[in-house]
């Protein structure tokens, strides 16, 4: 068989990590370079015009783009630790249940499988104020319906329940994958010695975990940054600003209102302020996990 060397290995995978560089990059420069600028349309063909930070400095009196900042930000947070925390406790119980577990395993991860545009039709028919499922639960126990989607005080709430539903499976693949890796003699030496259940749990599988726990919220957490299906199908970033998140605020300004420049330049702060987000969320892991 004909031996490659080290350097060799590397230089044959340079064209497609090229080729994947350029796909990924020139996009995002792309995007860059739009957002310095004033796009128009005329007789078809576009027109650029330079307007420097223009565009940038035009965010501070979007209220649009305020109201999806404090959105976004609390159905990341909700959204996330809720999907964490429940993807953890169903991951636990499978691990238990052992074999018995596989019918559970495939039904808790159908969810995911859906397509968004049929998530939106299911949950908005239960969701509805007057024939919805939840109404009637309501109605049948004596209790008056309400209008989940178009109340501004549970419209947002109402949004985060669907996300939790739809992507808590991810976080119990990748949680069951953790769960199931952890070394069996560290439990039974906890056992011997006496350790409760939530001792066990609290001080010798919870610190193991941590690792799998950070990066499964901080995938999680990136995703949930980018939601967009839910809320169009849902509310449409209604009623008000209630549901308006970034990435909606970013499709009307860019297809909805024609303003490619503006819209360029909320998607390259986005992206500037998810990396840093991500940068310091891995160099605090990466000290816990040293810690631990």
């Amino acid at each position: 068989m004909p031996h490659f060397s080290p350097l060799g290995k590397y230089l044959s995978l340079t064209p497609a990590i090229l080729f994947f560089a350029v796909l990924a990059l020139l996009p995002v420069i792309n995007l860059f370079i739009t957002s310095f600028q004033e796009v128009t349309w005329q007789a078809g063909a576009k027109e650029t015009t330079w307007v420097g930070f223009k565009n940038f400095a035009a965010m501070k009196d979007d209220t649009l783009f305020k109201a999806g900042i404090v959105n976004t930000a609390i159905l990341v947070v909700v959204a996330t630790s809720a999907q964490v925390a429940i993807g953890l406790a169903l991951a636990l119980a499978c691990s238990n249940l052992g074999e018995k577990s596989r019918p559970y395993r495939a039904l808790l991860i159908l969810p995911i499988l859906i397509p968004g545009i049929v998530i939106g039709a299911i949950w908005r028919l239960m969701y509805n104020a007057e024939f919805g499922i939840f109404n009637l639960v309501l109605e049948s126990i004596g209790l008056p319906g309400h209008d989940w989607l178009g109340s501004s005080t549970t419209a947002l709430a109402s949004v985060i329940v669907v996300d939790i539903w739809h992507w808590t499976p991810f976080s119990f693949l990748l949680l069951l994958a953790a769960v199931e890796s952890l070394p069996k003699d560290v439990s039974e030496a906890a056992k011997i010695d006496g350790a409760t259940a939530w001792q066990e749990f609290r001080y010798v599988t919870l610190p193991l975990l941590y690792p799998a726990l950070a990066m499964t919220f901080l995938f999680r957490a990136v995703i949930a940054f980018k939601v967009f299906d839910e809320v169009f199908l849902l509310t449409s970033g209604g009623p008000g600003t209630s549901t308006e998140v970034i990435s909606f605020t970013i499709f009307q300004r860019f297809f909805l209102q024609d303003k490619a420049g503006y819209g360029s330049a909320l998607s390259v702060s986005i992206i500037f302020v998810v990396s840093i987000i991500i940068v310091i969320a891995l160099n605090a892991s990466r000290k816990k996990g040293e810690a631990l």
